[in-house]
């Protein structure tokens, strides 16, 4: 798994952007750049969609004021879910929604978990990180995917704000 200190690994990550699907790389997104990137299960989800991710929405010009460039989610569903997931949520324009539709991230970061018994196969388990130029200076783990506290917005504000 991978942990503080590590670059993160070269893999893409498909986007909805205004001409339809788009393909970005790990350098592409965080290269010379600060970045907030949480993971989890799955868009629409019960705590992904009530909790991880509004905690982000609702705090992102914090985040952007202590000096992050973008904040991204990623999560193991296809491009077309993750855009209808970034409009119904009211978090597109403000957070980058990052597919990992074949769970390749996911798993060449040691963060894949599946998930099968419950019907969702391989997905992402739930974490938050700083990034720094494709380094990872934070890390923060759930040790329950249901659960959003480690890795949620207030704990990368504190994270930020040490």
């Amino acid at each position: 798994m991978i942990k503080i200190g590590d670059k993160l690994p070269e893999v893409n990550f498909f986007v909805m952007g205004d001409d339809g699907k788009e393909v970005r790389t790990v350098s592409e997104i965080f290269s010379g750049r600060k970045v907030v990137l949480f993971g989890l299960p799955g868009a629409f989800t019960p705590t992904c969609h009530r909790n991880h991710l509004p905690g982000y929405i609702n705090s992102i010009d914090g985040i952007h004021a202590l000096g992050i460039d973008e904040v991204a989610v990623v999560a193991v569903n296809d491009v077309f879910v993750m855009d209808a997931w970034a409009k119904a949520s009211g978090g597109k324009g403000q957070i980058a929604f990052l597919s990992d539709g074949n769970a390749e991230f996911a798993r060449a970061t040691g963060l894949d978990i599946d998930l099968s018994a419950g019907g969702m196969g391989v997905r992402c388990t739930r974490f938050s990180m700083i990034v720094d130029d494709g380094t990872i200076t934070h890390f923060n783990l759930e040790d329950n995917p249901g659960v959003a506290e480690k890795s949620g917005a207030v704990a990368i504000i504190e994270q930020l704000k040490a």
